[in-house]
Order: C-alpha cells, then sequence, then structure tokens
C-alpha cells in the first residue's frame, strides 16, 4: 500500500481530475478516530445520532437483505462466508468525498489480496449505484444498497436520524462471518482510514 501520508493528495488529485474538487483551501481530511455504532456523529460540528442495534468486534454479521445493484438480487451479508468482507459504508454516492472513499477503495483496494471482497454500501438506489460504477469504471467492486428501509444500518446501529442516510464506516467481516475491525468516522465530512483498513484487513487473510 502507498504510505498513508500521501493519501490526501492522491485523493485531491482524483476529485479534481474527476470534476468534483475540493478548494486546497478546504481539502478532504482523513479521521483517524472512531465512535461506537449507536452513539452519534458530527455533520460539521452539528450533531447525527445513530440509530439502531449497535454492533462490535466479536459480533457476528447481522441477517439483512441489500439488494446487488448489477442484478437487483438480495444479498445477505451475513451468508457470504469464506472471503473477507471489506464493508465501506457511505451516506450517498452523489457527494464528492463518498465518490472519493469509494474511487480510493477500488483503485488502491486493488493491491489487497485476492480473498478480501469490496463492497461499497448506501442508501442510494441500486439504479444510481450502477449509474456511478459504470461512469467511475469500478467494476470489480460490488455495490450493495440499503435503500429500502436502511435494515442493515438499523441492524449495526449506523442509521443517522435526521436524514436516514448511512454513517461513514468501514467494517471488516472475517471468512466466519464475525465483525474484526470497525472504523465510524467521528466527523461525517471526513474520510475513514483506508490504508489502516487496507493493512488490517490483509491481516484476516489465512
Amino acid at each position: 500500500m502507498k504510505n498513508s501520508k500521501l493519501l490526501p493528495y492522491l485523493l485531491l488529485l482524483l476529485t479534481i481530475l474527476t470534476g468534483c474538487a475540493a478548494t486546497t483551501a478546504n481539502p478532504m481530511k482523513i479521521n483517524t478516530g472512531s465512535v461506537e455504532p449507536g452513539t452519534a456523529v458530527t455533520m460539521r460540528g452539528a450533531e447525527q445520532k445513530l440509530l439502531g442495534t449497535a454492533i462490535a468486534v466479536g459480533d457476528q454479521l447481522p441477517a439483512t437483505g441489500l439488494i446487488a445493484a448489477n442484478t437487483l438480487e438480495e444479498v445477505d451479508l451475513s451468508q457470504m462466508r469464506g472471503k473477507v468482507l471489506f464493508l465501506s459504508i457511505v451516506p450517498s454516492i452523489d457527494t464528492k468525498v463518498c465518490e472519493a472513499q469509494s474511487h480510493y477503495l477500488g483503485e488502491q483496494g486493488r493491491e489487497m489480496p485476492a480473498a478480501i471482497e469490496r463492497i461499497t454500501i448506501s442508501r442510494d438506489t441500486p439504479f444510481a449505484q450502477a449509474r456511478f460504477a459504470k461512469e467511475a469504471k469500478l467494476t470489480d467492486i460490488h455495490f450493495l444498497s440499503d435503500y429500502k428501509e436502511g435494515a442493515l444500518g438499523r441492524s449495526v446501529g449506523l442509521l443517522l436520524e435526521g436524514s436516514r442516510l448511512l454513517a461513514r464506516a468501514v467494517i471488516l467481516v472475517d471468512a466466519g462471518g464475525v465483525v474484526r475491525y470497525i472504523q465510524v468516522v467521528p466527523e461525517l465530512s471526513n474520510l475513514p482510514d483506508l490504508e489502516r483498513a487496507f493493512v488490517e484487513a490483509g491481516k484476516l487473510v489465512k
């Protein structure tokens, strides 16, 4: 993986090239902190409560139905065994921070072992996700939609109270369906520490 110190600059260049640039005076920040699911995050300093049942490291990933963007079929992540699941959870793919997060997972995440399944989850419709994946040329990431009832968000404590979008987070699940790593980004406008998550995911590959 690239040196994490280069990540802000790579993301800034990426967003400029894709036409969704932050200004140089207000670059996207990588947040290395985390809050507990089911507590609260902020959006530019304003508190946003997290609804649902808080998940913790060591728990089994709960059963919830998500819709695959490419097939419109229902997917239950709790039944996906044998591979490490890298769950990149974003509020909406139609924002510059979520776009940068998804691009970084798709492009830099290709360096991770093939035994790691990269998945982006949001409450966007599967049609919006499919459009984004095609336009962004991110065809080797799975996009899953929680658009119906926010069932995944509720089952892990990541549903935002006001907007009913998902909080920004990374969850790693081992090949046996057990949650091994969680980062819930404290400030929604910040990026998660994907470089650390890449390293932690690699440790789960046997």
